[in-house]
């Protein structure tokens, strides 16, 4: 079964461009995006900040954001999210990172410069920040109560991605694992009905946090927020109520072919979806 990873985003370039030629020839840069924001929490007050993300471009969508993308240009960039991991040469310790790989990347600003940002106008000057998952859950939920009596809940959620690899013709397989946080009632709502090894949908903003380990050693760790869960492969009351309805509006309908396939899926089946890829694997830099 296929699974979505997918994150959308609109911000602001804050460096100069820099692109690399791996070995094999291929260009491939990363941006550093700032993404302003501005959201309301569970107590109804409005929170603003701002996010730091980094973005990975492949081949010619590379070469372009180093002919055109300047600090402060504004970008769209959608694409998927994907984690490295490695080890610390000096510590040894695990280490890892999250980035987007950029699949789609749009330019917007206009040709003679952006405008002036209006007066007064805070709410629709807010950057976009949002990913998509559909995947397994890894591990149970765990509900927990803030120290001011906020309820948050952090699951694991793993999204596969398969590519034909051109050089060898072989198909592989990539496995993401996203932690996923949730306030307030859905976080308690979520921790009473789903569990381990459920398909479920994610939607949410991408976060970025910092902390200090207790040798001094910063590290960082992404997160979905979540504002928006589905539970995936259940049956649905008010879905099922018309699914019934509109069988006994059409019962005793005379049918058209008894060799007739299912309407909307092909015979045979539903075909599998190969999805490729322009990246050689000797090109990857992890």
């Amino acid at each position: 079964m296929f699974s979505l990873n997918r994150v959308h985003i609109i911000g602001y370039q804050t460096q100069p461009v820099e692109v690399r030629q791996t070995p094999g020839g291929s260009s491939v840069t990363d941006l550093n995006i700032v993404v302003p924001y501005q959201f309301k929490s569970d107590s109804g007050e409005t929170l603003t900040g701002k996010g730091f993300h980094t973005v990975t471009m492949w081949g010619p969508m590379a070469d372009i954001a180093g002919q055109y993308v300047r600090p402060g240009s504004q970008i769209s960039i959608s694409g998927r999210l994907q984690t490295d991991s490695w080890e610390d040469e000096k510590s040894g310790e695990k280490r890892s990172k999250t980035k987007i790989v950029a699949m789609d990347m749009i330019l917007l600003d206009p040709k003679d410069g952006q405008l002036p940002a209006p007066s007064g106008a805070s709410a629709i000057l807010s950057a976009v920040n949002r990913a998509d998952v559909i995947g397994n859950i890894t591990r149970d939920p765990e509900l927990r109560t803030t120290t001011n009596g906020q309820q948050v809940l952090s699951l694991g959620v793993a999204t596969n991605e398969r590519w034909k690899d051109k050089s060898s013709g072989e198909t592989k397989e990539r496995t993401e694992f996203h932690n996923v946080v949730i306030w307030g009632d859905l976080a308690e709502e979520v921790s009473k009905s789903v569990k381990k090894g459920q398909r479920l949908f994610v939607s949410g903003r991408v976060q970025t946090r910092s902390w200090e380990t207790q040798q001094g050693n910063k590290r960082t760790t992404t997160e979905i927020i979540a504002d928006n869960i589905s539970l995936l492969g259940v049956e649905n009351p008010a879905a099922m109520e018309s699914v019934q309805s509109e069988a006994a509006r059409s019962h005793g309908a005379p049918e058209t072919s008894s060799n007739a396939e299912p309407q909307g899926e092909p015979a045979g089946g539903v075909p599998e979806v190969n999805y490729t890829s322009d990246v050689k694997a000797e090109d990857l830099p992890f």
